[in-house]
């Protein structure tokens, strides 16, 4: 069987007007074979995955074409009006185009409603040019409304548009032959605008200032959900716009040339000045600066850079001349990655959205057979044809799933905007739905709760040990180890003097130690538990020592060779700033915080102590640590992951939410389901804040959707409503569900 080789691709869709568009879409395209696609109203995109051997891109645009919907892709995969990744100007394109028929549509509206509500404007043929003006508002003015139901008619399907391009032309119909063959235009005839028409009138009534109205209104409301979208996607744009645009390349013999950041390669050098942006990710060659990464990671503080110091592409440099070797560019940069997540999470749906988007799809036809029933009851019940008419019409215009559609898009696009601003980065919007539920999280120590950076203290040595060799020993040992322990043995060994030696063999026992061969020696490096399980005599002095680091809470590393104990390094790693608060606020929000870590049990009891914890698991294996959760997680609870390095990856894959912190490596954050960019664990506390805020906005938001219609319709359909009162209600939901939504731009983090 050939390997199937897939692909993702987002599609911006031209077309869209409500959440069974979207629907209509979506199905289209998971009708073909190996595609799993999802539409996401709010965005007008599809995001697509699809095997490559087995759907050809053309496939994908026919299947959107097929339904009545316009790709903004060509079969290259490019926009076809210029950049695929300048979604957000179309959108304001978009919105700019709304607004001139918005306003002019109203310029045009407000004659017609004054004729119609002052008895004094009434001159003769007052109701004439009323349908003049009336004619250009629905028919230019609505034009994208009727196009949208034509082209949507021509393949089987009706929209929201549908219900509104039908209710408007009604109107404007009646009106018509009212004029024409009922008297209303009559020279002399006078009319007032009423709340509703009289139950027991007919033929007189005209609703031209209902059609007008109910069209710009409507337009109105369109526009200013163009405008809303583009500003919940707002985040995600400015976000790409941080790179820097051009770069100074290094030459070979020393001299710089200007070249665009596309031209940067794996490898290339290039200088970076005060005040300008690093061009892409890399390593610190030469010299030494403050960099500014708020825009990364949302810390205002600039971090110190040196050589062999990696940098992020966008980040400002705030100090000194730097020549920074390029290790990422274009896709693989750390910037484009937080791009990618932020729009995943903003394409992906919910369980909570695809209902949404099931009832929407049943929603247009259902309230049509409404709107029917209401006129046909009314006929039969012995009211007037227009007051019929006006209860059908009512029932039409004011029944919107646009809210529903709306609903989760919007707070989803404001609140994952506002993290990626934040360094808080949510995978998909089913992250969302875990937060609420969860009662514990599993905190890794090292890079989490402290900062990784272990430190020698003292080197303690057993009598007779010649310390320079000791510590070349230790240190080339510890050179082949990954481990922060083992770097930071390796380094302080040399720096107090050790002897220059090369290990000959070298193996790594994960989470124990090493052993090596250097010199014609056996060298044991590790726990000292791991050296006593090996047969490896102590003496009392080293004893003590190991003893004192245990009850200071402090690391120990034993070393031994020629079957004993020959050293001990003592090292500590203190806990981040914000650690100890970090605990607070979790117990606060009804958390459960539980320590992993690897060290023995009295090292785990003094961190834990001094940090708030009362549960922690010490002796924790990286092998482990998922078993651990899941070990949590059999208590019948709902448990969190929060760790940053390859060996958390399984648990946080394990946890029911997984957090990868301080960046992360590309593995955990590939395993985790929220990614915070800074190392501050307070950001653990604003991630959990923002995502219950943005779901709460989301259940806000869909209870008013539902209820909204729930209350709306059977109140329309009694013939309560005016038309054009039902048209404004109809455009006040969509914005209601909008303007709550972009509430989560607002979200500020803890204060530090």
């Amino acid at each position: 069987m050939a390997t199937e080789t897939r692909t993702r691709l987002d599609i911006p869709i031209e077309g869209m007007d409500c959440a069974s568009c979207a629907g209509r879409i979506e199905k289209s395209l998971n009708n073909l074979e190996g595609v799993e696609a999802s539409v996401n109203f709010a965005l007008k995109q599809a995001t697509v995955e699809y095997d490559v051997a087995r759907t050809q891109t053309s496939e994908l645009t026919t299947a959107i074409k097929k339904v009545g919907f316009t790709p903004r892709l060509s079969e290259a995969g490019l926009d076809e009006r210029g950049d695929a990744h300048d979604h957000a100007a179309h959108i304001n394109a978009d919105a700019d185009a709304l607004r001139t028929r918005v306003i002019g549509s109203a310029l045009l509206t407000i004659p017609v409603l004054a004729f119609s509500m002052i008895p004094g404007l009434q001159f003769d043929y007052w109701q004439w040019i009323s349908l003049a003006l009336t004619l250009v508002v629905v028919l230019w003015g609505g034009w994208p409304i009727h196009r949208s139901t034509w082209v949507n008619l021509r393949h089987g399907a009706m929209t929201m548009d549908t219900l509104v391009s039908i209710g408007t032309l009604a109107a404007l119909t009646w009106s018509i032959y009212n004029l024409v063959f009922g008297g209303a235009g009559e020279i002399g005839m006078n009319m007032s605008f009423e709340f509703l028409p009289g139950r027991d009138e007919d033929g007189m009534h005209i609703y031209l200032e209902e059609a007008a109205v109910i069209t710009t209104l409507i337009m109105l409301g369109r526009y200013f959900e163009a405008r809303a979208t583009a500003r919940a996607g707002l985040a995600i744009a400015s976000l790409m716009r941080l790179g820097a645009k051009d770069a100074a390349l290094l030459k070979a013999d020393g001299s710089e040339r200007r070249v665009p950041v596309s031209e940067i390669n794996p490898g290339d050098r290039f200088v970076v000045r005060p005040g300008e942006k690093v061009a892409t990710d890399g390593t610190v060659i030469e010299g030494a600066s403050a960099v500014d990464a708020s825009m990364i990671t949302g810390e205002s503080v600039p971090v110190e850079v040196h050589p062999g110091d990696e940098v992020v592409g966008a980040t400002i440099n705030a100090g000194g001349r730097l020549v920074v070797e390029a290790a990422r560019v274009g896709e693989d940069t750390v910037l484009a990655q937080i791009a990618r997540l932020v729009n995943d999470a903003q394409s992906g749906k919910s369980k909570t959205q695809r209902l949404a988007d099931r009832i929407s799809a049943v929603f247009i036809p259902t309230v049509l057979v409404i709107a029917l029933g209401t006129l046909a009851f009314w006929l039969a019940y012995g009211d007037s044809t227009t007051f019929a008419i006006s209860a059908a019409v009512s029932v039409l215009i004011i029944a919107c799933p646009c809210a529903l559609g709306l609903a989760t898009p919007t707070a989803l696009m404001a609140g994952t905007g506002r993290g990626a601003q934040l360094g808080i980065l949510i995978k998909g919007p089913q992250v969302l739905e875990h937060v609420r539920d969860i009662k514990a999280i599993a905190l890794d120590k090292t890079g989490t709760l402290t900062s990784g950076q272990m430190t020698v203290e003292q080197f303690a040595f057993a009598a007779g040990s010649a310390e320079p060799r000791a510590l070349g020993l230790l240190a080339a040992a510890e050179d082949g180890s990954e481990h922060p322990i083992g770097r930071a043995v390796a380094e302080a060994a040399r720096t107090q003097g050790a002897h220059a030696l090369v290990a000959q063999s070298f193996m790594n026992h994960a989470g124990l130690g090493v052993e090596a061969m250097i010199d014609g020696t056996h060298v044991l490096v590790g726990r000292p538990q791991l050296l006593a399980d090996r047969g490896f005599d102590s003496t009392p002095e080293l004893d003590q020592a190991l003893e004192s680091a245990a009850a200071r809470g402090n690391t120990a590393v034993a070393a031994g060779w020629d079957g004993a104990v020959r050293a001990v390094a003592i090292l500590s790693d203190a806990p981040k700033e914000n650690a100890a608060r970090t605990v607070t606020e979790l117990k606060a929000r009804g958390v459960e915080p539980v320590l992993l870590t690897g060290d023995n049990e009295a090292t785990a009891a003094h961190i834990a102590g001094d940090l708030g914890i009362e549960r922690y698991i010490a002796g924790v294996l990286p092998g482990d640590k998922s078993a651990e959760v899941a070990r949590l997680q059999q208590t019948g609870v709902q448990v969190a992951m929060v760790g940053d390095g390859v060996n958390d990856a399984p648990a946080l894959a394990q946890a029911d939410l997984g957090i990868s912190i301080g960046g992360g490596t590309d593995v955990a954050i590939e395993a985790s389901d929220l990614t915070l960019v800074s190392g501050d664990p307070l950001a653990i506390i604003d991630a959990l804040r923002l995502s219950t805020d943005t779901m709460n906005t989301i259940r806000q938001n869909l209870a008013w959707a539902f209820a909204y219609n729930v209350a709306a319709i059977p109140v329309a359909a009694a013939g309560l409503l005016n038309p054009m009162i039902a048209g404004a209600a109809m455009a006040l939901s969509d914005i209601c569900v909008v303007m709550n939504a972009l509430r989560l731009r607002r979200f500020k983090p803890l204060e530090r």
